[in-house]
């Protein structure tokens, strides 16, 4: 079995990345290059991962039912979900733009929270096999997280761009908040998730 950093008396920085040498692991050290509490694994991650992640789940589906943007244009008001907006786009020939949102609003936040699903489940497990490919899975995860907020930015700029007195105007609505607690809670389950578990004989 490869040997692991812990076992060594290693024990990397999950802030700057650096490895420091630490002779007992129950004691209180810190980096020596961004001065951060170093910690041979993260306390309760599996159990605050969940509480994050099962959020971000309930969440999940009024941020896709409920409306996200209210359009009012010469005294009529539309109100449109994630998908909705999609199909707009679709039918009106920009499908490029309906492929963007529908990637980085729908799948991407689904794609994430079902890989965080299974790493907490392997982790849980036991399992031992393809732990180089579920640490490429957890970065991976990790850095897709951020490009969920396509829609909020979107919604942000024609709030801010289209207002034009009683004649349009656009603003957020409900399902916007549920969506932006989706990207946030799972971004802070990837945080809080920590991937040297998968290299454990069991979870700590």
């Amino acid at each position: 079995m490869t040997a692991r950093g812990i076992d060594l008396g290693l024990i990397g920085c999950t802030v700057c990345g650096k490895l420091v040498r630490c002779g007992d692991p129950g004691a209180r050290v810190h980096c020596p290059r961004c001065s951060a509490t170093l910690r041979p694994r993260k306390p309760h991650s599996i159990q605050r991962t969940w509480a994050l992640l099962l959020a971000a789940m309930i969440l999940y589906v009024p941020a896709n039912l409920l409306p996200i943007m209210r359009t009012s244009q010469f005294g009529d008001e539309v109100a449109d979900t994630i998908l909705s907006g999609v199909v707009y786009f679709l039918f009106n020939g920009d499908w490029p733009l309906a492929l963007i949102i529908f990637t980085a609003s729908v799948l991407v936040p689904l794609l994430k929270m079902l890989a965080l699903v299974y790493l907490l489940v392997s982790v849980q497990a036991g399992d031992r096999s393809g732990r180089r490919q579920r640490t490429s899975l957890y970065r991976v995860t990790e850095l897709m997280g951020r490009w969920s907020m396509v829609d909020v930015f979107v919604i942000a700029l024609l709030t801010a761009l289209v207002q034009a007195g009683s004649l349009a105007s656009v603003a957020p609505d409900v399902g916007a908040i549920a969506f932006c607690a989706v990207v946030i809670l799972t971004m802070f389950a990837a945080m809080s998730f920590d991937p040297r578990l998968i290299w454990d004989r069991q979870v700590q």
